[in-house]
């Protein structure tokens, strides 16, 4: 009889876990793609002590992967080998006020929500979240950025667990943010973060998430399976730019294709596979090399196992 990876990895102290541990979790059901294979093991954990103490029971030599909001996650069709672990809004999605301009929130937390609970306690710095479809945790892991705006703007503490099961609070510094990157330790999954913005008036920041939300529905495909922006923008252009200079705008590899509304972003257009939209992707990185002499990087995350062979770009007009 086969063993379950919740008695194989956490044995006889399995039920002190308090969150839930879930089995064969298709992880298509969590990213903005709907592609995706299943995880080996999801867990769910109810606070951060749960999240601790699942660290210390869990054996080093399983391997671990965070799952935030997955609206900048490319999850393979094979699925991830070992523990995905996915912060539920209950545990770590709040937000409070900490009096002044600082606020104390949950990695869970949507960017948009945040931005939106700055805006009522007239804390101005925020609004850039308002176009960032995704959450804090996955905002911290990469420094988000727009409209001119960047989190390491907002941020003065860390929380994290690391993989040994211990909870530590991280400075600014210790994030060693860069464009789009931390480098804080990968083993190091965030729990939530205290921010500070600057005094603002309520009107006017409104009035600038509003800017951005319009600019948002006017150029970007929001309504569609997609996600956020492929490529990061390369030193002095834009991917977009580098994209469509290469013929890519619209561009297909069976169900996947770059918009033509904004030809960074990619569009599972109904019955796209994991790999048709990384096919696409490195097919675009492929052409846009050849016309451009630039090479493009990936800002949305590729994780997990295939199941077809490995990925060869595709150069025609479609498959």
């Amino acid at each position: 009889m086969s063993v379950s990876p919740v008695e194989q990895w956490l044995g006889a102290r399995a039920g002190e876990i308090r969150g839930r541990l879930i089995p064969g979790q298709l992880l298509a059901s969590v990213t903005w793609f709907r592609v995706g294979g299943p995880a080996e093991l999801m867990f769910q954990p109810q606070d951060a002590d749960d999240l601790a103490l699942f660290f210390q029971l869990l054996p080093a030599e399983v391997p671990v992967t965070v799952v935030g909001l997955g609206s900048n996650l490319l999850v393979r069709d094979g699925g991830i080998d070992g523990v995905v672990i996915r912060l539920p809004m209950k545990g770590f999605g709040q937000v409070s006020h900490l009096g002044g301009t600082r606020l104390l929130a949950g990695a869970s937390v949507p960017d948009k929500k945040l931005a939106e609970f700055a805006a009522k306690h007239a804390i101005a710095g925020f609004s850039f979240l308002t176009g960032i479809p995704g959450a804090l945790g996955g905002a911290l892991r990469m420094n988000a950025g727009a409209h001119g705006g960047e989190l390491k703007d907002l941020v003065r503490k860390v929380f994290a667990v690391n993989r040994q099961g211990v909870q530590l609070e991280l400075s600014l510094e210790d994030m060693g943010y860069a464009y789009r990157h931390s480098s804080a330790g990968a083993d190091l999954i965030f729990t939530g973060a205290e921010l500070e913005g600057t005094a603002g008036d309520e009107d006017d920041i409104r009035a600038q998430m509003a800017e951005v939300v319009a600019h948002r529905e006017k150029a970007q495909p929001i309504r569609e399976k997609t996600g956020g922006s492929t490529f990061k923008n390369p030193e002095g252009t834009s991917a977009w730019k580098v994209v469509d200079a290469a013929g890519c705008r619209g561009f297909c590899v069976g169900g996947a294709k770059m918009s033509d509304l904004h030809c960074n972003f990619m569009l599972n257009t109904g019955d796209a596979s994991a790999h048709d939209l990384e096919t696409l992707g490195e097919s675009v990185r492929a052409k846009a090399l050849a016309a451009t002499g630039i090479k493009l990087e990936w800002e949305i995350k590729r994780l997990g196992k295939f199941v077809d062979a490995p990925i060869e770009p595709f150069l025609g007009k479609e498959s």
